[in-house]
């Protein structure tokens, strides 16, 4: 192995230690209280509603599929949908999940008025309790990102794998709290591997 590939692996190795280590701190800055809130207020709402632009909006996607999955309706808004029209998705029963670290990007913040116009309950999920985001919002789950994992700390890296960790654990809340079963998830998971073995007679 050259100078260059042991190199390229040592910043390889790197990057999953942060976020190794991006994970295991969300286990002690989370607010259990608040957490649990959010978790209960998302199993008994009508419908979920996530938005969230870049890769916060990737987090976002798989989130709202994996509520799905548990039989909680729910759907992602794209920023750019919901300004001409799609904010039409959200009623007072609902509550809509917002990520942005900052808490303060640009698209979101005109959705963030409709919302609160409309009454749904806002979940905020950023780092920033001072932004506009955390200010409007009902429930905040904080983040707190020390460094992303690529050498230059830019890109979505440590906090998108923190991002998702949060919702998995938000999900596994929400089955608890709904009494989810198996056998429900065999029924709307009928296709692949999965649903063979769900569904074996």
């Amino acid at each position: 192995m050259n100078e260059l590939s042991q190199k390229a692996l040592q910043m390889a190795w790197e990057s999953l230690k942060i976020e190794k280590e991006a994970i295991e701190q969300a286990m002690e800055y989370l607010d259990k209280e608040e957490f649990i809130k959010v978790a209960t207020a998302l199993s008994e709402c009508k419908k979920i509603i996530t938005c969230a632009s870049g890769s916060s909006g990737i987090a976002a996607k798989k989130f709202q599929h994996s509520l799905c999955c548990i039989d909680r309706p729910a759907c992602f808004m794209s920023p750019a949908e919901a300004v001409h029209g799609g904010l039409g998705v959200v009623t007072d029963e609902d509550c809509v999940i917002m990520v942005s670290r900052g808490g303060k990007t640009v698209e979101l913040l005109p959705i963030i008025d409709v919302v609160k116009k409309k009454g749904a309950k806002l979940i905020a999920v950023t780092e920033n309790l001072n932004s506009p985001l955390a200010d409007n919002a009902d429930f905040i789950i904080k983040m707190q990102i020390e460094k992303e994992s690529d050498k230059y700390n830019m890109m979505a890296t440590a906090s998108y794998v923190a991002t998702i960790a949060i919702f998995d654990a938000l999900l596994a809340a929400v089955m608890e709290l709904t009494g989810y079963k198996k056998e429900q998830f065999g029924l709307i998971h009928p296709g692949g591997a999965v649903g063979e073995r769900l569904n074996k007679k």
